[in-house]
């Protein structure tokens, strides 16, 4: 994405805390630093991992900057088979806050991803009544070198 948004977008990725024994809380302090550095019409992407935390983090916390979109990537809803336990990441009875604070919402899965179910997109979909959902069949867990469905995505915001 920076390579590809670089002329139309400021881009921040940080790397959050602990990447292979995650913790929500350790992201949670990490995320709200970075938040200083936003502006209003923010973008939040998170893949994966950082897609849970997204939904968990908007779910239970008021976002300073007024989000344009939120686009979570084969994100998880809830601890699903995967190689670390996702508990601390664990989803609220409730969505509301992100689905009112959340801008608009995109669930991008692929059906043929090996580390989150395709299912969990539809938990999202039945979560968040008003996102849009965008389902592949051959992008596995989005690990691709590019994605322009994602920046032409980006660019109609």
């Amino acid at each position: 994405l920076s390579h590809e948004l670089e002329e139309s977008a400021d881009i921040l990725n940080p790397r959050m805390p602990n990447p292979t024994n995650a913790r929500y809380e350790e992201w949670a302090l990490w995320f709200q630093r970075c938040e200083k550095l936003l502006q209003d019409d923010v973008i939040l992407i998170g893949h994966s991992l950082g897609g849970i935390f997204l939904a968990k983090y908007l779910s239970e916390n008021t976002f300073s900057k007024r989000i344009l979109a939120t686009i979570l990537v084969a994100a998880p809803f809830n601890d699903v088979s995967t190689e670390e336990s996702l508990t601390d990441f664990a989803l609220p009875d409730s969505l509301d806050r992100f689905a009112q604070q959340g801008g608009a919402i995109y669930i991008i899965q692929s059906t043929d991803d090996p580390i989150v179910p395709a299912g969990e997109a539809e938990k999202y979909a039945r979560a968040l009544p008003q996102s849009t959902q965008m389902m592949f069949t051959d992008r596995q867990h989005f690990h691709q070198e590019t994605f322009p469905e994602l920046c032409e995505l980006i660019a109609s915001l």
